[in-house]
């Protein structure tokens, strides 16, 4: 009993795994965990979350995610290529942005940025995006965490349980480690795809900032055979239409954080699959469990609760790019190749492009392009109908902007667009008559003060004081 009580907690976790897993904890290296995580983590990033593993046995806090781990992971991998940008780059591209705005001024009554765009690096994009990426997934980190800790407890005999609440808040750092971690290389690998701020869709660069990345924007080019000086120009009048449109609709910000956050709650680790997996697991073939994380089998059935968010969010984030393909579109007109290029960024987004994989990956949100098509159609319907100054004043607050039943039926909203340019009202509905109701009822209180009898003498207490 005395010997057990002198070991060290790296030795009392080692033989917690042993329990758990049948052995072989011991010789456990990080390699090894990068395999059996089914994440192709470099040695090197793998190495430093071991020590951050290590430090945990001593050290306080209750923190469970380690962002740090994930910023040096997503730097790590983002800055291997990267190639900076020159000169000529930054002088080309500012020209573009230029130009791109004042046509964009043509096609939006919505105002130009206080800050001017520029040129960014991949290290630079990764700076820029990592808080709101951590915002995102914190719900699913912490969810991991959860399931780790109550997997744990549930599988641990009972003469260990003491053990195992000296570990529980190590099993939290294990999850968050591993997760920010996975978040780290995610946003790495994304960082050389994106080829703007706006690319995945989402606020991810600071209000009122838009910048292109030249590097990405070469290899987004290549076999287009469109000209560099229409591809930058494009791609500038998409970019800013995306960073003008968030920094006019101040709200709209948060109102797509939360809703992606929404969904992120809701995310359970399914702990049977993941028992039933431990039960036969052999770390000396990693493949089962690599191939159930690829395919989502420990994720458990969306709930009802997630799949009322995740249409939410759907058509929220098609609201916002059929918008901004609509702007684009009539911005670039005088662009020879705009048709070409419109055409190539639809094909990229509907096999699955930076959002649809980086959303997926991280919080198992899948997006459905077929959305944005139709909240194009339906935006474009608008702006024929009554004009950019109409169509853009839907932006104004909240509850101006078009709802799902608008994407799915434009003539609506059209129709009350029109008549409130005739200075009509419009036509009332079940809520502004229920609406209308509780007004009256609020006006017509049932006690209205004191009463008065037949002689006109008020009932109540009158006495005389």
């Amino acid at each position: 009993m005395a010997e057990d009580d002198d070991r060290t907690p790296e030795e009392e976790f080692q033989e917690l795994l042993k329990q758990l897993f049948g052995g072989g904890a011991a010789g456990f290296d990080p390699e090894q965990l990068s395999k059996m995580t089914g994440m192709n983590i470099d040695p090197a990033m793998m190495q430093t979350v071991m020590r951050h593993l290590q430090e945990a046995f001593t050290a306080g806090g209750d923190e469970p995610i380690s962002w740090d781990a994930a910023k040096r992971q997503a730097l790590h991998i983002a800055n291997q290529d990267d190639l900076g940008v020159t000169a000529g780059q930054r002088t080309d591209l500012d020209q573009a942005f230029t130009l791109a705005g004042l046509w964009l001024s043509e096609s939006t009554t919505i105002s130009d940025l206080a800050d001017p765009p520029h040129a960014i690096t991949r290290g630079g994009w990764v700076e820029a995006t990592l808080p709101v990426w951590q915002e995102l997934a914190a719900p699913v980190a912490t969810s991991i965490a959860d399931a780790l800790t109550r997997a744990l407890q549930e599988q641990t005999p009972e003469d260990m349980q003491q053990v195992v609440q000296g570990a529980g808040r190590l099993m939290r750092t294990i999850g968050g480690s591993l997760f920010a971690t996975q978040l780290g290389a995610v946003v790495g690998n994304l960082s050389k795809e994106v080829v703007s701020g706006g690319d995945v869709g989402i606020p991810l660069m600071p209000s009122g900032q838009a910048g292109i990345l030249p590097q990405n924007f070469a290899a987004f080019g290549d076999g287009l055979e469109v000209p560099d000086d229409q591809l930058a120009l494009y791609i500038a009048a998409r970019e800013l239409a995306h960073a003008r449109l968030f920094r006019h609709a101040r709200w709209l910000r948060l109102h797509v954080i939360s809703q992606v956050t929404d969904f992120a709650r809701g995310v359970r680790v399914d702990t049977d699959a993941l028992e039933d997996l431990a039960s036969r697991f052999d770390p000396s073939e990693p493949e089962e469990l690599r191939s159930a994380l690829e395919s989502g089998a420990l994720l458990p059935q969306r709930t009802e609760a997630q799949e009322a968010a995740l249409t939410r969010l759907e058509n929220l984030l098609a609201t916002i790019e059929g918008w901004v393909d609509v702007v684009t579109e009539d911005a670039v007109t005088r662009l020879p190749s705009a048709g070409r290029i419109a055409e190539a960024v639809r094909r990229r987004r509907a096999v699955g492009g930076p959002a649809e994989r980086a959303l997926g990956s991280l919080v198992g949100l899948e997006l459905r392009p077929r959305r944005m098509r139709e909240a194009a159609a339906m935006w474009r319907a608008v702006t024929d109908a009554v004009g950019a100054g109409a169509r853009d004043s839907l932006w104004d607050y909240p509850d101006l902007m078009p709802g799902a039943d608008d994407i799915d039926d434009p003539a609506g909203l059209v129709a009350r667009l029109e008549a409130r340019a005739r200075g009509e009202e419009p036509a009332a509905d079940e809520m502004d008559d229920a609406l209308a109701r509780l007004l009256a009822e609020a006006e017509s209180p049932t006690d209205a003060g004191p009463s008065e009898d037949d002689d006109g003498e008020p009932h109540g207490d009158s006495r005389p004081v």
